[in-house]
């Protein structure tokens, strides 16, 4: 491997919540190779959500012209690919594009494609659940980088806190705690605990504790979908980002205020954690192990039954037995304690 690359392309993983676990990993790149020029590539989204960033000097978006793309890679004479991103294809790509140093996971048919290459843990012929922070560091640790620091971190301005300001003018003159609620999820409806529970749950946090409750929702049919049903089934008034959408940038200053998230296991409770919140994650079928994001301020309820994990999109038993074994009662009172109330 070259010993001072410094022309440095990072190609981030897809999902949102990996993009943000591999944070601490691209802090270490930065501090290895600090005169080295530093591009991440990524999709306009997640480069939304991590800018501004000290770990990069410049950003490419994926481009829906493959060729095009594989041309920009190719002007750009990079010394070194770091492909956090497990594809075949980002292997492929980087190849064609000429970049001599291609470093990544042995995985997904592409060893052939990279010069430098990790194996991943498995476990009886299985994937090792291994927490995509360290997943990711392994990388950094192989480029030479520390592995020590293992917070997630985003930026926010404040340009974004403003807009928040201005266009959620009631946050400014909460008397109590913000709770945000996170109801949705990309992976698939089993991860989903169910739209009632998180409706009684706003009802009894707005009544017993003042809370001002907001629906955070992407902005999709589905989750819109969702965030109605549960402002349909609820007594109290909740307010949701299906009324009132906010770009990357106020949405997370929304989230740096919020006194309590509580959450799907999926991408907005990654920036939760990024930005120190208090938390709290719901598990159902998937392993909380993957997901790691060793955050002291996180607390995990996870929902028990004989076939969790199943790590599958969609329940396939007659009950979805996992999360509905998380009850109302139980996230209540955590919610409580975490805002500093007594459990009566």
């Amino acid at each position: 491997m070259i010993a001072n690359p410094q022309h440095i392309l990072v190609w981030l993983p897809s999902p949102l919540g990996d993009a943000i676990m591999a944070t601490p990993a691209l802090s270490s790149i930065r501090q290895q190779f600090p005169s080295a020029k530093i591009m991440f590539l990524t999709s306009r989204t997640n480069r939304a959500f991590l800018e501004p960033s000290a770990f990069c000097d410049d950003w490419m978006d994926l481009d829906k012209s493959y060729f095009r793309m594989l041309g920009k890679l190719r002007q750009s004479h990079y010394d070194l690919a770091v492909l956090f991103k497990n594809s075949f294809g980002s292997a492929l790509t980087t190849k064609l594009a000429g970049i001599p140093e291609r470093v990544g996971y042995a995985r997904e048919g592409r060893n052939w494609m990279l010069t430098d290459r990790l194996m991943p843990e498995k476990e009886n012929g299985d994937f090792k659940p291994v927490s995509a922070v360290d997943y990711y560091l392994n990388v950094a640790q192989y480029l030479g980088g520390t592995i020590a620091n293992k917070k997630l971190s985003i930026g926010l301005t404040d340009a974004d806190r403003q807009i928040l300001a201005e266009s959620w003018p009631q946050l400014n003159t909460m008397t109590g705690p913000l709770v945000i609620l996170v109801p949705g999820g990309a992976f698939g409806p089993s991860k989903l605990w169910p739209v009632q529970r998180f409706a009684e749950l706003a009802d009894r946090l707005i009544e017993t504790c003042r809370a001002t409750v907001v629906i955070s929702i992407a902005p999709t049919p589905q989750e819109i979908a969702i965030a109605e049903q549960i402002q349909g089934n609820a007594k109290q008034p909740i307010l949701s980002l299906g009324q009132r959408p906010l770009k990357p940038g106020p949405l997370k200053a929304l989230y740096e205020k919020a006194n309590l998230v509580i959450t799907n296991d999926t991408g907005p409770r990654h920036i939760a954690a990024a930005l120190d919140r208090k938390l709290i994650t719901l598990f159902g079928p998937n392993n909380p192990a993957w997901t790691e994001t060793h955050n002291p301020n996180e607390i995990q309820i996870v929902g028990q039954s004989p076939c969790a994990p199943c790590d599958k999109p969609r329940c396939i038993e007659k009950e979805h037995y996992c999360m509905l074994s998380i009850s109302v009662e139980q996230v209540y009172n955590r919610a409580r304690s975490v805002l500093g109330m007594s459990v009566s």
